[in-house]
C-alpha cells in the first residue's frame, strides 16, 4: 500500500513526532510506503507532495487536533484515529485497513 498522512496532537511536540514514528516503521515493517507530514507548535514539517497524494491508496490522520489541508485528500480513502491509537498499536492499525481495504471485514 500506499500511505500517506499527517499526524499531530494538542501540544503539536511529542505524540506528533512519535505518532509518525510509529506509523512510519510499522508500514516498513509490513512492506508499505509511507509519507507523514507532521502540523505543530512550529508549523507544517515534511509536507506532503501533490505526488504522493494522488500515488497513494490510504490516507491516515493520526489527530488529537484539527489539522489543516485535509482538502487534498479529496476523492481518497481516509481513515481518522487519536493519535494513542497509533502509539499503542500502529501495526494492528494497519493490518486493519489492510483487511478493509481488501473487503475482508
Amino acid at each position: 500500500m500506499n500511505i500517506v498522512g499527517i499526524a499531530a496532537c494538542t501540544s503539536g511536540i511529542a505524540h506528533t513526532y512519535i505518532a509518525k514514528e510509529k506509523l512510519v516503521n510499522a508500514a516498513r515493517a509490513l512492506g508499505h510506503s509511507i509519507s507523514i507530514e507532521t502540523q505543530g507548535t512550529i508549523g507544517t514539517e515534511d509536507e506532503l507532495s501533490l505526488e504522493a497524494i494522488q500515488l497513494a491508496d490510504i490516507v491516515i490522520i493520526a489527530a488529537d487536533i484539527k489539522v489543516g489541508g485535509k482538502e487534498r485528500f479529496k476523492d481518497k480513502k481516509i481513515v481518522e484515529v487519536p493519535t494513542s491509537m497509533v502509539i499503542k498499536a500502529p501495526k494492528k492499525l494497519l493490518e486493519t485497513i489492510e483487511q478493509k481495504m481488501q473487503g475482508g471485514d
